[in-house]
């Protein structure tokens, strides 16, 4: 049953042919599509909630999060090299372990890109709240925080109804992406070239602060993920558990490889996006927390674990609160960056899938203008809003990395496997060691997701089991493998 209904990788490459996407995209441009996606609410926001769970230990927490990261990144650019088409993880695990666990993987690829759209969203909403109280004015708090939600005003903690400017933020992005891709891709390298130079600046003044005595007690919560009341909540806390949680920062580089259908000379433009975005980012990244922690200290009942915008706050301590609003400017405006690189990434699975026939066919239609698939991104601009009025980022982004710890682990199985079946199809890039390096990046992904929290383990199994549900009821009759030759 696993292996049912495998499509050959020349029929993936024919299909795309007969309904592609304009190849407009270089090697800088995919590099930059990485950066705009993976630098983003991991760093400007979820820092706070890293030091929440591990406290100065973060450092080790993201150096976890990047290294399976990396693990899985050379699977993908091995995969994207092969298979240059839209799909990404969907796509490859068609080709290699059927129908069946290509539609399960899809399936969690929404929980990838879609609900980690609506996480970035909520996130730039906590910088522009901030933005806007600077300046005097404040929204209601009902409109500040969705209702599963609170926000502190005025050091009063109070439930939120629906926040309205991150929903505002994926409406306005599934707005632009529809207009083109190479519109949304210039777009994206003015915004990356800002979120670099708010982090720039930030390094710059926070690093000659540093003090080590902020990083004691480096081990708050332990190292392994445990249950602890902070705050008045019960979380899962720990190094690991950070990691687990932080993952998601790291999270984008895959997106690049959903662009490979419409990426120049994919061979050898495909993995230079992927690995380059991931390495420029893990770099900043690091350099990031150390002069935050260094600089203020994160402790896990302390200032920076409970802010929504915790780069803009150190600098504020520190006696720089005009260049702390600059950066939560920076941050306002780059951040839009990530959602619309998530959105494009669950447009482009969706657009697949509907050319496969699991999903209905109109969904995958071009506009005949803007050679955009406009029917179903906007239909996932407006799920993003919702996803992004209702929850809180720390919710969304574990829900998120559940979905994309699975997915990542099946395309590191797929190399494995393509390399026993088509040992001889050409590999412009090649996994090195790949017996050892894929095994690793299946076990970190496990590891991973069993440090998430109880909930969203649950969460991920109830989401499958729709899937399935879904898969049975319409994809198995429509799937153009299920038609007659």
């Amino acid at each position: 049953m696993l292996f049912w209904r495998v499509k050959p990788l020349d029929q993936i490459l024919e299909n795309a042919e007969k309904k592609s996407l304009k190849r407009q995209l270089g090697a800088l441009q995919l590099t930059l599509l990485g950066i705009g996606a993976i630098i983003g609410t991991g760093i400007f926001v979820l820092t706070s909630v890293a030091a929440q769970s591990a406290g100065p230990a973060m450092m080790i927490s993201f150096v976890i999060a990047a290294v399976v990261c990396a693990l899985a990144a050379l699977s993908y650019a091995e995969l994207a090299s092969m298979v240059p088409v839209s799909g990404s993880a969907y796509t490859y695990t068609y080709a290699v372990l059927g129908e069946l666990a290509a539609w399960v993987v899809g399936w969690a690829l929404v929980l990838e890109y879609a609900v980690a759209a609506g996480a970035v969203s909520v996130g730039w909403s906590g910088y522009m709240h901030g933005i806007l109280y600077q300046i005097g004015i404040q929204l209601p708090p009902s409109m500040m925080a969705g209702p599963f939600d609170t926000i502190t005003v005025n050091g009063v903690e109070q439930p939120g109804t629906f926040n309205v400017l991150a929903a505002g933020c994926a409406l306005l992005i599934a707005g632009l992406l529809v207009l083109g891709t190479s519109k949304s891709a210039a777009f994206n390298a003015f915004l990356v070239v800002i979120k670099l130079v708010a982090l720039g600046i930030f390094i710059a003044i926070a690093l000659p602060s540093f003090d080590g005595t902020n990083f004691a007690p480096f081990l708050p919560n332990g190292f392994w993920a445990n249950e602890r009341e902070i705050g008045g909540s019960l979380l899962t806390v720990g190094v690991t558990a950070a990691a687990a949680t932080i993952f998601f920062a790291y999270v984008g580089f895959d997106a690049v490889s959903t662009a490979a259908e419409e990426t120049k000379n994919p061979q050898r433009n495909m993995p230079i996006g992927i690995l380059g975005s991931l390495g420029v980012c893990t770099l900043i990244y690091l350099l990031v927390a150390a002069a935050a922690i260094g600089a203020m200290g994160a402790q896990p009942d302390g200032a920076l674990a409970n802010s929504k915008e915790p780069l803009a706050l150190v600098l504020r301590q520190l006696g720089y609160p005009w260049v702390g609003t600059v950066v939560a400017v920076a941050a306002g405006l780059a951040l839009p960056s990530v959602v619309l690189m998530m959105l494009y990434g669950q447009t482009r699975i969706f657009f697949v899938m509907s050319r496969d026939g699991l999903l209905p066919e109109r969904l995958s239609k071009v506009h005949p203008k803007y050679h955009t698939p406009h029917i179903i991104t906007m239909i996932t601009g407006v799920a993003v809003a919702l996803f992004a009025g209702m929850f809180p980022v720390r919710m969304l982004a574990d829900i998120s990395n559940s979905g994309t710890l699975f997915a990542f682990a099946m395309v590191a199985a797929a190399v494995l496997i393509l390399r026993r079946t088509e040992p001889n199809r050409p590999r412009a890039y090649k996994v090195p060691m790949a017996w050892l390096i894929c095994p690793l990046a299946i076990f970190g992904c496990l590891f991973l997701f069993l440090n998430l929290s109880g909930h969203t383990e649950l969460l991920f199994l109830g989401w499958t089991a729709l899937g399935l549900v879904v898969y049975f009821l319409y994809g198995y009759r429509n799937s153009q493998l299920a038609r007659p030759a």
